[in-house]
């Protein structure tokens, strides 16, 4: 079994192309897309966070609405940029939300993409320590994060507080048991990937890796996979981690899926540059009738490495269509492939 869900980058744009002209489009129709998408038996419900830009940011008022809203599917993000977030004002919001959705949260994390602005991050308050990078920033947040997330206590309360106080140094309320576990790391290499398996993390391998061998992108990946795996156990954690993947999936079964995907010009890996500094491997789309993309999935190595399969959708084509895309994969793709 694999688990299966969605992932929406949250576009919006007052196109008449577009679906989802608006931020309020985007909010109200990715609640509704979760209702729908869990209706249909789709096991999660992820977004992509950006920031300056027309796209999904501010993730946890939408996991706290969607979590109100639904009941079984996972809710997550995938990836939220560290350079940008208050560790401590995030495990606040992050429990809030976990504790909505009755502990179904899974909160993809990472050191971000290229941005839409020149460190935007500095517009948010955050400037990296002496001798520190970008990177070097995210990390820090990070480790912060997960080491208030333990729960334990901390902070030297006030001998006079407003309100009574349990005994000894006070954490970050609301605390959601368990919600350190269900932590991802988005990484682009393998060296991060082992870094976030030594920290106990989940593993979330997008469609954008940096090139390290020349291979494929799905062989690199699931590499990649096995170096985390490895890193994980020789760590000393004893529960199971997660791996996740992330593609974008079409199966043509009627003549709009044709019109939309049926010519798709991205049916091979393609590479590029990030930062001008770091040759990258971009994944390829699959989209094709039925039974071609089953046996197309069957020779993507990271995707039967990985537990869990990430859908990228076109939010902008509207709540019915995506529920179709959904739907299909569901019907016609994972049974044959033994996900269902």
């Amino acid at each position: 079994m694999k688990k299966i869900g969605f992932l929406s980058f949250g576009h919006w744009s007052p196109s008449a192309h577009s679906k989802t002209r608006s931020a309020a489009d985007f909010l109200h129709q990715s609640i509704d897309l979760a209702v729908a998408a869990q209706e249909l038996g789709v096991d999660g419900a992820y977004f992509r966070v950006h920031h300056f830009a027309r796209q999904a940011a501010s993730p946890f008022p939408l996991l706290a609405a969607i979590g109100a809203r639904t009941s079984k599917i996972e809710i997550g993000t995938g990836v939220i940029d560290m350079r940008y977030e208050n560790p401590l004002y995030m495990a606040e919001d992050a429990g809030a939300a976990d504790l909505i959705s009755g502990g179904r949260l899974q909160l993809g994390i990472s050191r971000g993409s290229p941005e839409q602005v020149i460190d935007g991050w500095r517009y948010f308050g955050n400037t990296p320590a002496e001798g520190e990078t970008g990177t070097d920033m995210a990390r820090r947040h990070t480790e912060t994060f997960l080491k208030v997330l333990d729960g334990e206590g901390f902070a030297k309360p006030n001998p006079r507080p407003m309100f009574p106080n349990p005994p000894g140094l006070l954490r970050i309320e609301p605390h959601s048991e368990g919600l350190r576990e269900r932590i991802w790391w988005g990484s682009g290499s393998n060296a991060t990937a082992v870094w976030a398996a030594e920290l106990g993390m989940n593993l979330q391998s997008s469609t954008l890796k940096d090139d390290e061998t020349g291979e494929p992108l799905h062989v690199q990946q699931r590499k990649q996979i096995e170096a985390y795996r490895e890193a994980y156990k020789a760590a000393g954690h004893t529960r199971e981690p997660r791996v996740s993947v992330s593609r974008s999936v079409f199966a043509l079964t009627n003549d709009l899926d044709r019109a939309y995907f049926g010519h798709d010009r991205n049916s091979r890996d393609q590479l590029g540059m990030i930062d001008d500094t770091t040759r990258a491997i971009f994944g390829r789309s699959y989209a094709a009738e039925p039974d071609v993309l089953v046996k197309q999935l069957q020779e993507d190595e990271a995707i039967q490495a990985a537990d869990t399969l990430l859908l990228t959708i076109p939010n902008q084509l509207g709540v019915d269509y995506n529920a179709h895309v959904l739907e299909s994969i569901l019907t016609h793709v994972a049974p044959e492939l033994g996900w269902r």
